[in-house]
This record gives structure tokens, C-alpha cells and sequence, in this order.
């Protein structure tokens, strides 16, 4: 028996719930020389902005124990020229496209968002609410402007639409089911988490930034708890990420409540990772008689906690 790895999020169809991780895997398309990246179930482009962007300034990337820091600052291209370059490139790979937006303004989602839209071959728009980008402020920390964006976008796109949300709230299922309330079709749990490293041998930050995200093995645990949290109090379906870098790891998201997968840091140390992730999904089922990866989705929530 081959298990069936399809999965429809929010009314896409997906072969298999393995995604790329927004900013990890540049614009989509540059690694289709390494890998078949016709075997993905999607998608998810680094993130773009109306207007280009250079981003921080180097170093803004440092590998630290179980994982890694980034400051990236959002560079990109900008729409127009994503349109132009990227987005001919990704619609000739034959998997679905997923655009990550954001904007220094919430008139800059809106805008980005509906020129996006009326492009071919993009599938969904992920919008990037957890990033500082808005005025110094991770946007999804303030509901009422999380919703202004997540309103406004909705209003001019005809396609679906995931907010990346933060895990530095109280409540990570309050901040899912505000999302779900202002329109948006999907949520992707959970961004990168802060934190900083030093360079005792020059006695300065690793980063230029000083400060940045944590990525890797070691936030697991913490995103697989988000995941588990929001399923029980949302209908729209969850894309889990964070530290994901073996099937077990992506299967252990999927029992939580994920619908799919986002893959990041497995990517950046070996591309071939994705591959063997969506492999090991299909042995995992296969070895339980597991007939469809939906079955198992979000089944630990079913367990009764004495």
C-alpha cells in the first residue's frame, strides 16, 4: 500500500505536505539543479516588499549550537521585479506557489498583495506578521493592526491567505483564532525566536544586528507545542515549522495538528533534505498502515489528559 500524501490547504492542492520555509530557499527556483523540485508539495518564496529592499548589514547569519541566527532584514527584490524575474522561473516548476509579503506599512501589504494576485502562478499569499518590519513592531503582537492588515488584504486577493504568526505571545491560540476571525485562510506556526550570540575571541555580537532569530533543531519542541495549542481552537488548517529536519520531525508537527509542513534549516544545510523528508513521511505511514497522512493529522489531540 502507498499511502496518499495529498493534502488541500485552504483549497490548495498539495501532492505532499512538504514545503519550503519562507527566506531559507530564495525565491524557489535557483536550487532546481540539485534537487526535483517538482516532488514538493509547494512552494513558500522569501519574503517580498513593494519596493526593494538591501537588508541588514553582514554578518547577519551565524551557526550557533542546534541551530542558527539570522538578521536578514528582509532583502528582496521587490514586486515588480519578482514578477518579471522569479515568478516566470517558478511557473514553469509545476508545484504551487506561495508568495510571503510584507510590508513597512499596512497600505504596502495591501499593495503588494494586489498586484500579486493578478499574476499567474501564484497559488497563496503568506503574510510575514512576525517579522519587525512594521514601524520597529512585530505586526501580529498588536491585533488591532494585525487585523487592519489581514482585513485589507483579504479584500483584494483571490487567493488564499496564511498569517505567519509569532510565538512571543501569552497566548499563541488567542493570536491564531484573531487571525481566523479577520479572514485569513491558513496559519503558519511558528516564526524564528529571539536571541543573540557573542564572539568571545573579538568580544562582539555575531550579528550586526546584535539581535536575531533563532532557527533549528532546538525550537522544535517549542513550535510543535504552537501547533498543538491552536489546532484544538481554529477550523483553518496550520502549517507547522520550526526545526523540522527528518520525517520524524515533520510527523511529529502532522499528530500535532499541522496540515503541512514548512522546512528551513534542514534545507540550508543539505537541499536533499526535503526530499528525504517527504520519503520518510511516506515509510512512517506505511509502517502504522497508515492509508492517508490526513488521517493522522492532529490525533494526539485526542488524547484525554488525566
Amino acid at each position: 500500500m502507498i499511502p496518499d500524501l495529498n493534502v488541500n490547504f485552504a483549497g490548495i492542492k498539495l501532492k505532499n505536505p512538504v514545503l519550503t520555509a519562507s527566506g531559507t530557499f530564495g525565491y524557489g527556483y535557483e536550487l532546481a539543479d540539485l534537487i526535483p523540485l517538482k516532488r514538493l508539495g509547494g512552494i513558500v518564496t522569501k519574503t517580498i516588499t513593494l519596493e526593494p529592499r538591501a537588508g541588514n548589514l553582514q554578518p547577519r547569519i551565524a551557526e550557533v549550537a542546534s541551530g542558527i541566527l539570522n538578521s536578514i532584514g528582509l532583502q528582496n527584490i521587490g514586486v515588480e521585479a519578482f514578477i518579471k524575474g522569479p515568478l516566470e522561473k517558478l511557473n514553469k516548476l509545476g508545484v504551487p506557489v506561495i508568495v510571503s509579503v510584507a510590508g513597512a506599512a499596512a497600505d504596502e501589504y495591501v499593495e503588494t498583495v494586489r498586484i500579486l494576485s493578478g499574476q499567474n502562478g501564484v497559488s497563496a499569499i503568506e503574510l510575514n506578521l512576525s517579522c519587525p518590519n512594521l514601524k520597529k513592531k512585530i505586526v501580529c503582537h498588536d491585533l488591532s493592526l494585525m487585523r487592519d492588515v489581514i482585513r485589507g488584504v483579504k479584500k483584494v486577493s483571490g487567493i488564499p491567505v496564511i498569517a505567519k504568526l509569532s510565538p512571543l505571545v501569552t497566548d499563541i491560540s488567542e493570536l491564531a483564532l484573531a487571525a481566523q476571525n479577520a479572514g485569513a485562510d491558513g496559519v503558519t506556526l511558528a516564526n524564528t525566536y529571539p536571541a543573540m550570540a557573542v564572539d568571545v575571541r573579538t568580544f562582539k555580537p555575531k550579528l550586526s544586528t546584535v539581535k536575531g532569530g533563532m532557527s533549528g533543531v532546538c525550537v522544535k519542541p517549542m513550535s510543535v507545542r504552537c501547533v498543538y495549542d491552536v489546532y484544538r481552537d481554529i477550523k483553518i488548517p496550520i502549517v507547522g515549522c520550526g526545526g523540522i529536519m527528518t520525517g520524524e520531525d515533520a510527523v511529529e508537527f502532522i499528530l500535532a495538528g499541522a496540515a503541512a509542513v514548512s522546512v528551513g534549516s534542514s534545507s540550508l544545510v543539505s537541499p536533499g533534505n526535503l526530499i528525504a523528508i517527504i520519503d520518510e513521511i511516506e515509510n512512517i505511514l506505511k509502517s502504522k498502515n497508515v492509508k492517508s497522512v490526513k488521517e493522522i493529522t492532529g490525533i494526539i489531540n485526542e488524547i484525554r489528559i488525566a
